[in-house]
């Protein structure tokens, strides 16, 4: 089949799986629910133990530098649901209806990271609006705003082809949750996320340098101009240029998982 046919046929499959997360109110809920959480609880408990913006600054410096971080921890941890939703279909037997069915086999797994990125949508639009009301701000154009949005989804979106292959891969969508915390949790703490990386120790330094989610939260914050004031430049390449680094590992993530995640779809809709 064509790629036309292809794209035709994944557009299908992510209206079906966005009309079963407003069919499950609970999924919406705590997708919306966490992001607000994340911001408040952040911003107010670690706001006031971090000051980065000097005497009097109120914390307000630090929940700048901490919504570039926070956008980068969500998107990443809502690409977890394309893995536990595959997983899922394929416990339930719905991956062989699909099968059955007169449609491209790409489609399946085109229409759930498609859903995936609008369900990141929305929870960025909720974390903004949450952002703001705690004092987040944006300094730059609408152009480069929206850079920075799109950067965020288009990593998120990237990293939701990881999720595919593992959740293809995993007996259970427990399972590919469990996994996928043990991993994620981790990377998006030792990072730039939620405190600068020239405060990190020796080999965790270097190691946030280079991660990539570092380079996300870094690229968001200097496209939003969430710039901290007085903080040191970067030593490392990657976060002197973060949107370039950022790019280099959407691009290589989906030259590498689109082609695995297809080759395992094949493997687990044929057990």
């Amino acid at each position: 089949m064509s790629a036309a046919t292809a794209m035709g046929d994944g557009l299908v499959v992510a209206k079906r799986n966005l009309i079963k997360i407003k069919r499950v109110p609970d999924l919406l809920v705590f997708t919306t629910l966490q992001p607000i959480m994340f911001v408040v609880l952040f911003a107010y408990v670690f706001g006031g133990a971090i000051n980065l913006g000097g005497a009097g600054d109120g914390g307000k410096a630090y929940r700048e530098f901490l919504m570039g971080g926070i956008f980068a921890q969500t998107v990443i941890f809502g690409a977890t649901i394309t893995g536990a939703g595959l997983a899922d279909d394929i416990q339930k037997g719905i991956i062989d209806r699909f099968r059955s069915l007169p449609m491209s086999q790409g489609a399946v797994l085109i229409g759930r990271t498609l859903s995936d990125v609008a369900n990141n949508v929305l929870v960025v639009i909720v974390m903004a609006l949450t952002g703001l009301a705690v004092g987040w701000r944006i300094h730059t154009s609408v152009p480069e705003a929206i850079g920075g949005f799109l950067l965020l989804l288009g990593f998120a979106y990237a990293f939701s082809w990881v999720m595919a292959f593992v959740g293809l891969l995993a007996p259970s969508p427990e399972v590919v949750n469990n996994a996928s915390f043990i991993v994620i949790f981790p990377l998006t703490f030792v990072a730039n996320t939620f405190v600068p990386a020239s405060t990190l120790p020796g080999p965790l330094k270097t190691f946030a340098e280079w991660n990539p989610v570092s380079s996300v939260a870094q690229g968001a914050r200097d496209l939003f101009g969430n710039h901290v004031p007085g903080a040191p430049v970067p030593d490392s390449w990657a976060l002197q240029h973060p949107v370039a680094y950022t790019l280099i590992w959407a691009v290589g993530t989906l030259a590498v998982f689109v082609p695995l995640a297809n080759y395992q779809y094949r493997r687990a809709a044929s057990r």
